[in-house]
């Protein structure tokens, strides 16, 4: 692949990319409450106005309307711009990562469905099973793809040679890992505590990412641990009313499975160095 063709093709991936995040816009606010995602056409949450196609094009048209209804002059979310602009960096990152290879495939859709789930957990507290099985769904197709074709697109991760080591049994093995290991912390954790603190959408979540991460899984499940802990030491000293003690962990897990993905194989590496097991 020449540089012209490989600079055309990131700048391809993240304005499709952009374009997926408005509609992601349209999943996060529709889906947690049952609403149709195709109908009605997307309107302003303030006054039910139907927006104009052309107020509707991803980042230009919030700002051309400056951040504000064209109907009803009140403000619009710059959320809905952000999440468009983390969905365009995340598709480009993933082609960036993975050279624009049938791995990228595998990439866009733990990336932006985790982007999905993410905004919101941070509304509702809550993983929708429809778009963990959404990403559940796909992983396995992908899996299936890779394990019976020459395409390698699942698990991001090197596999290896033997069948052991193949995409097939190294998505069982994240599943096993990811769902296995958070479920039994989240049932120790309420026999010992008396009350829940690891949901069970968040077990499904890291069942559904071992696909994508294979064993892998459980470093993401260390970073996103990692970052929820943080945040509940930065909760626990806060003293306004913001910083709950009940916190969404998705967002954590979330922001660990792209972390994991992009950089997991090196950071075991120079781990291993550095404590002397290579």
């Amino acid at each position: 692949m020449t540089g012209f063709e490989q600079g055309f093709g990131l700048a391809a991936l993240a304005l499709f990319g952009l374009v997926f995040g408005s509609f992601g816009n349209v999943v996060i606010y529709r889906l947690p409450q049952g609403m149709s995602l195709s109908y009605p056409p997307s309107t302003c949450p303030k006054c039910d106005s139907a927006i104009r196609w052309y107020d509707n094009v991803p980042v230009l048209g919030w700002i051309r309307l400056r951040g504000r209804c064209r109907d009803c002059h009140e403000p619009i979310s710059a959320r809905y711009p952000l999440v468009e602009l983390t969905s365009g960096a995340l598709w480009l990152i993933a082609g960036l990562a993975f050279s624009l290879e049938p791995t990228t495939a595998g990439a866009v859709v733990l990336f932006y469905l985790l982007l999905l789930l993410t905004f919101i957990d941070l509304d509702t507290m809550r993983l929708p099973n429809s778009l963990v099985a959404t990403l559940a769904g796909l992983g396995v197709a992908l899996v299936l793809v890779s394990q019976f074709s020459n395409l390698d697109i699942l698990p991001l991760m090197p596999t290896g040679n033997s069948w052991l080591s193949g995409p097939l049994a190294t998505a069982v093995l994240g599943v096993l890992l990811g769902g296995g290991l958070s479920l039994g912390v989240a049932l120790l954790y309420e026999r010992v505590r008396g009350r829940s603190g690891f949901g069970m959408g968040d077990v499904k979540l890291l069942a559904a990412m071992g696909l994508y991460l294979g064993p892998f899984v459980l470093l993401a499940l260390f970073f996103g641990s990692m970052g929820g802990a943080a945040y509940g030491i930065l909760a626990s000293r806060g003293k306004s009313e913001g910083l709950a003690a009940k916190f969404p962990f998705g967002p954590f897990l979330a922001l660990g499975g792209v972390v994991t993905a992009i950089v997991g194989p090196e950071l075991m590496t120079w781990y291993f160095g550095l404590v002397g097991l290579t």
